[in-house]
């Protein structure tokens, strides 16, 4: 992993001698500001009040408590306002847990950090450093913030926090970085990073970012921020939870005409309707999704891609294609120039001095770092370039003047070999020759560039255009990433296809490609423009069949991206320059490179891939879909639990019945349903399995076969536990038994589907399940507890047919295949 240095943070110096003044500081930190990678309320106390004071069942148990008083039914209303209190306790026990991770986040950083200032070193709070602050980090310390290490020996550095890596990395100190420029790009050997410890030697520290720009502040500020906005999943369930929300309210204003209707009066049946709605109010949908939504932010960041916007936590699972750039995502983006192929007039020192001239430090582009890298290493001396002609892409080539003498001007010039030699002076015969030299090497997996000269008596006004003399080729090796292969094959089982877009010479795409895995080891690989073509005959299912479009500018990028969105495609694209600006934010998921990207392409992307791997892209596909999927069986669970506990609570009563819940009985009922439809199914292992349901551009969260056997689930449990009160309340009249009974059927339902879904895999199911029946009995069987809830205790045979309803409910969900796979 690589990072961005600009220079001028560091005052253009590697140099240990020269520290900042109190003057200094404060300049700085009016500019950076401080050191606050993660903010945390001043009053944690307050904040957790108003998180879980916003949850409107609470005060809708508030409310219906006070209609209990105003009725003058006194007893019912002080039992519901303190059944209040486990309830407003379950919901900031869900709210502190968020608080804890945030603070755990932090539990990483450091407190306190000896900074050089004025010369002389004293101990300073974290967040007082400033980048330009010099810092002695001792053995077990963490890193203050990031910064460069300019000093130390035998470094080695614990960062699993950061990038998952289990095992000490190394550390060296930077000596040297390329002059007259304004940044620097420099490996991660160099960088040591907040969240991070010193686990050997003494490191000296040149703080370049601090606050929410270090990488730990990227991540932890992308997990809490993105899920403020709304996504369309997310309105997709606010528009069913108002369906549920229609649904109940016309089912209590039923239930209160029958209630009314039979005789039991008003009170009865504004009792009946305000129970029932405590019920029926589908307020866990949108708490479980905004919860998931959460997780999945951060479990990307895990995955090194930061989120920048919450609707790609649902794309990132939804991609059918994947359009990526090779050089630096599919392969390392460390180019090593490694064969000359000189014209017979030159030799191979000649032609990388004709390279050199045509290539420029400052350009960041990999092939002119690798050109400069041969040329440090030979000790070759460039002269001042009078006039320099960038590479474009219309033009593919660069070209560049220097004065050999007063009279004799040098123009050098490289780029796509076909486009140097166009413009060449070779002969037909001996064009072909080189293209087949040419070829061979692409074939080879080679990157190549040509170069050419002329020599004028005077400066050009304009680059030349013609009579070039062709003077080699350059061939450069850049190998695929460690891991990309498996990343393909996993992208082949999850039917995500994979467009490899590149400017290279189609053979040497076709050897990266081989080499990974694309088209089964036999790539179809077609130019851009001849793909251009086809879009232009409407024939964009041709696409589906390609593995790599070669030659391709940015436009046409865009242009392939839009087309496979119109014939449904859910498109990712990876960019890093400005040129890929408008794919990026044509993409249903535009993700930029957190290495070598442009600050325009990570404002337009909606993830920043921290190490440029297109194996984390997977990887972070293989999150969003885990994370749907997960979320599927949470709403499975909400759907089934609640179709007996609503229907019945609106059933019985209309047949004339007593009341089968009081507001506590909701409440206890509540307390199972929350944790167990947040805490266990978030947590599930990934699976093997990642496909969706997916029809064009709409994805369905169940399919026709779920909702099918979802009711017929949720009905078989619905008349169970209608027919089980009616038949023992029948028999001895005793509504607290019969109640007693429905009561245990619920709580051993809810774990015996959470049993189901969950494949009891996880710590925190387990606990779930065994906490759910072990309440459930001890509600019901302790005396001084059941009579409290209306309850009496159940006898062998009672629970005996509980669990054969908890049996034969376990044996649907498996018949019907809802369990995690």
């Amino acid at each position: 992993m690589r990072r961005i240095l600009p220079l001028s943070r560091i005052n253009y110096s590697l140099s240990s001698d020269w520290s900042l003044d109190d003057t200094q500081v404060e300049t700085v930190r009016i500019q950076y500001g401080t050191n606050d990678i993660i903010e945390t309320h001043s009053n944690q106390w307050i904040a957790l009040a108003i998180d879980t004071a916003k949850d409107p069942m609470i005060w809708f148990l508030i409310a219906t408590a006070i209609l209990f008083a105003i009725l003058k039914n006194y007893n019912q209303a002080i039992i519901l306002m303190i059944a209040t209190v486990p309830l407003i306790g379950m919901d900031a026990f869900l709210h502190w847990r968020t608080q804890v991770s945030t603070q755990s986040l932090s539990s990483r950083l450091a407190a306190k950090a000896l900074v050089i200032r004025n010369g002389i070193e004293s101990e300073l709070s974290a967040w007082e450093i400033v980048p330009g602050d010099l810092v002695v980090v001792p053995t077990g310390m963490p890193f203050p913030a990031d910064g460069i290490v300019i000093a130390g020996k035998d470094i080695q550095v614990d960062e699993s926090a950061l990038t998952g890596e289990s095992f000490p990395v190394k550390k060296m100190s930077l000596n040297t970085f390329q002059e007259n420029k304004t940044e620097v790009t420099v490996d991660s050997d160099h960088w040591g990073f907040a969240g991070t410890r010193l686990l050997t030697g003494r490191a000296l520290l040149r703080i370049v970012y601090t606050g929410k720009k270090t990488l730990y502040g990227e991540i932890v500020t992308s997990a809490l921020n993105t899920t403020q906005a709304r996504t369309p999943l997310q309105k997709a369930i606010a528009k069913l939870v108002f369906i549920l929300i229609i649904a109940a309210i016309a089912l209590c204003f039923v239930l209160a005409g029958v209630r009314y209707y039979q005789g039991f009066g008003i009170i009865d049946s504004i009792l009946s309707a305000a129970t029932l709605a405590v019920a029926a109010l589908p307020d866990e949908f949108p708490v479980v999704f905004t919860f998931f939504l959460g997780v999945g932010v951060y479990r990307l960041a895990k995955k090194k891609a930061l989120v920048r916007r919450a609707v790609s936590v649902e794309n990132i699972g939804r991609v059918t294609c994947i359009c990526s750039d090779k050089t630096g995502t599919i392969t390392e983006g460390h180019f090593q120039l490694v064969r000359f192929l000189p014209d017979h007039s030159l030799d191979n020192e000649k032609l990388l001095y004709l390279a050199a001239v045509a290539s420029r430090t400052e350009s960041g582009d990999l092939i002119d770092l690798a050109i400069f890298d041969e040329i440090q290493k030979n000790k070759i001396t460039i002269p001042e370039r009078i006039k320099t002609i960038p590479f474009t892409e219309d033009r593919k080539r660069e070209t560049s003047i220097i004065k050999v003498n007063s009279q004799e001007y040098l123009i050098a010039t490289k780029g796509a070999p076909e486009t140097i030699l166009s413009i060449s002076t070779l002969t037909p015969i001996e064009k072909e020759s080189w293209l087949q030299r040419i070829t061979e090497l692409a074939y080879s997996g080679y990157k190549i560039i040509a170069c050419a000269q002329r020599v004028s008596e005077t400066t050009p006004a304009e680059e030349p255009q013609l009579d070039y003399q062709f003077t080699g080729l350059l061939a450069f090796t850049d190998p695929p990433r460690a891991g990309v292969a498996d990343a393909i094959n996993t992208c082949k089982a999850s039917q995500i296809h994979v467009l490899m877009i590149t400017g290279d010479h189609p053979e040497t795409a076709r050897a990266i490609a081989r080499e990974i895995g694309l088209g089964n080891g036999n790539p179809n690989v077609i130019l851009a423009e001849d793909a251009e073509s086809l879009l232009q005959k409407n024939n964009s299912q041709y696409l589906r069949s390609i593995d790599v479009i070669a030659r391709a500018i940015p436009s046409q990028k865009l242009n392939i991206v839009t087309t496979l969105q119109l014939s449904g495609e859910i498109v990712a694209v990876t960019g890093d320059g400005v040129n890929d600006v408008p794919a990026l934010k044509a993409s249903d998921v535009g993700i930029s490179m957190g290495e070598r990207g442009t600050q325009s392409a990570r404002e337009a992307s909606d993830i920043i891939l921290l190490d440029d791997n297109f194996d984390s892209i997977v990887n972070a596909i293989s999150e969003g879909r885990q994370l749907f999927k997960n979320l599927q069986l949470s709403f499975k669970y909400l759907l089934i639990i609640h179709m007996p506990f609503v229907l019945s609570a609106a059933i019985i009563p209309m047949f004339g019945y007593p009341l089968l819940y009081y507001p506590i009985h909701i409440v206890f009922i509540e307390l199972i349903i929350h944790p167990t439809a947040m805490l266990v199914f978030q947590d599930l292992p990934q699976s093997k399995n990642l496909a969706i349901a997916e029809t064009k551009n709409k994805i369905y969260f169940f399919t026709n076969k779920d909702w099918s056997t979802l009711l017929i689930t949720g009905l078989f449990l619905t008349a169970v536990v209608i027919l089980s009160f009616i038949f023992i309340y029948d028999q001895n009249l005793n509504t607290e038994h019969a109640r007693a009974f429905v009561l245990a059927e619920l709580g051993f339902t809810s774990a015996t589907l959470t049993l189901g879904l969950s494949g009891f895999k996880t710590r925190v199911a387990q606990i779930v399940i065994m906490a759910t029946v072990l309440f459930t009995i001890l509600l019901i069987q302790v005396s001084i507890i059941s009579n409290f809830f209306s309850l009496t205790p159940l006898n062998l045979h009672d629970w005996l047919a509980v669990m054969i309803t908890s049996f034969i409910t376990y044996i649907l969900i498996k018949i019907k295949g809802y369990q995690q796979k």
